[in-house]
């Protein structure tokens, strides 16, 4: 079955540059914007947690800078992405703030989002602004970003950050309705393809070119987002972005494609933590922290009575019971030097010991995957 807007919680809406930017101007389209904005507040306002993907900055950029068409230089990219920036963050701060909610800019690369130290940090930043009710705007660093170390596109990052904030929807607005049997604009008798299950290799051969000079994406990498979201345990849809209210049209039933994943982002992430990480050390536990744990609650320092390896900050490490059968493993908020120093200390102390508020927990339940199976509780004896 189709899936509906109503049912996710957590939405991440991309919207890419030929949305945004008049081409032939060079300018925002701000009533397009606008009306944008209506549909997220909308969604915001029934206690969805709101996340934009922006793309614009370098297409702004070029226009304010005089760069003509065509391909631009790296420097002229970074250039052009500096000036568009500003403009870029503005524009979708006026626009929310005209709702009532408050807007916050984060600029990534692709090592922030892989590299699990700068993961943890971003993640932390992006679920602090959620819980505060503010909208995240994310767009590439294009300023620093190198064709070695960047996306490219905002379709792959938008689907990297859904599944590093648990989002249950990526929405990826673009300037065509979905997928295709074949590039519509070249096979007439192409259809589109309502729901996809599953990316089999049929579906990635579907995959068109980018439509537009503005846009550095196209199908392709579209494909390629719906796999990390559907591995991450996020659902993707596609739609047409051009028309006014493109989340209201979605509701109303206009044309798009689901792409659909089998898991939830919590299940997905615990998943990967159990299983695909090497671990770097271990924390052993006292009693009262295991009976914590396997009942779902985060491991504390005081409940540390151990450590084991030369961990750093984000590596994923083993947690073991007073009798050192391993509970499970999860990514750890500090060094293991400074691990070491708070062992068996109240969460208060931290900042006295190491010289600044460092995080509560040695390991959130977020990021803690538990393997044992809890034991059953023991009969009460008689008196």
């Amino acid at each position: 079955m189709t899936p509906s807007l109503n049912q996710f919680r957590r939405v991440v809406v991309k919207v890419g540059s030929s949305l945004l930017v008049d081409r032939a101007r060079g300018r925002l389209k701000h009533a397009w914007l606008a009306a944008l904005a209506e549909d997220l507040a909308e969604l915001h306002a029934r206690e969805v947690d709101v996340m934009v993907v922006s793309s614009g900055s370098i297409a702004l950029g070029r226009s304010v800078l005089g760069l003509g068409a065509g391909a631009l230089k790296l420097e002229e990219s970074q250039a052009a992405a500096a000036v568009g920036q500003i403009a870029l963050a503005r524009t979708w701060s006026e626009v929310l703030a005209h709702h009532g909610i408050t807007a916050g800019q984060i600029l990534l690369t692709l090592a922030d989002t892989e590299e699990r130290r700068r993961y943890l940090n971003g993640r932390a930043t992006l679920s602090k602004l959620l819980e505060m009710r503010a909208v995240p705007v994310v767009n590439e660093n294009d300023t620093v970003a190198t064709s070695e170390i960047r996306y490219g596109d905002n379709d792959r990052l938008g689907a990297r950050v859904a599944t590093m904030i648990g989002a249950d929807l990526l929405i990826l607005f673009s300037d065509i309705d979905g997928l295709y049997t074949a590039p519509p604009n070249l096979d007439p008798a192409a259809r589109h393809i309502p729901v996809v299950p599953q990316i089999t290799p049929e579906i990635a051969a579907m995959a068109g070119e980018a439509a537009s000079n503005l846009s550095r994406g196209g199908m392709r990498t579209k494909i390629d987002a719906a796999k990390i979201a559907a591995a991450g345990g996020t659902h993707m849809l596609i739609a047409d972005g051009r028309p006014k209210n493109p989340l209201r049209r979605i509701m109303d039933g206009a044309r798009c494609t689901w792409f659909l994943t089998g898991s939830s982002p919590a299940t997905a992430r615990k998943t990967w933590i159990a299983g695909a990480l090497e671990t770097k050390g271990a924390l052993a536990v006292d009693a009262g922290a295991e009976r914590a744990l396997l009942g779902g609650a985060s491991l504390l320092p005081v409940g540390v009575t151990g450590i084991e390896g030369g961990f750093s900050r984000g590596d994923a490490v083993l947690v073991r019971g007073p009798s050192g059968a391993v509970l499970g493993r999860g990514l750890v908020a500090y060094d293991a030097d400074e691990a070491a120093r708070i062992v068996g200390r109240s969460s208060r102390e931290i900042e006295a010991i190491l010289g600044y508020p460092g995080r509560a927990e040695m390991i959130h339940r977020d990021d803690l995957a538990i393997t044992a199976t809890p034991r059953p509780a023991e009969p009460a004896t008689a008196a």
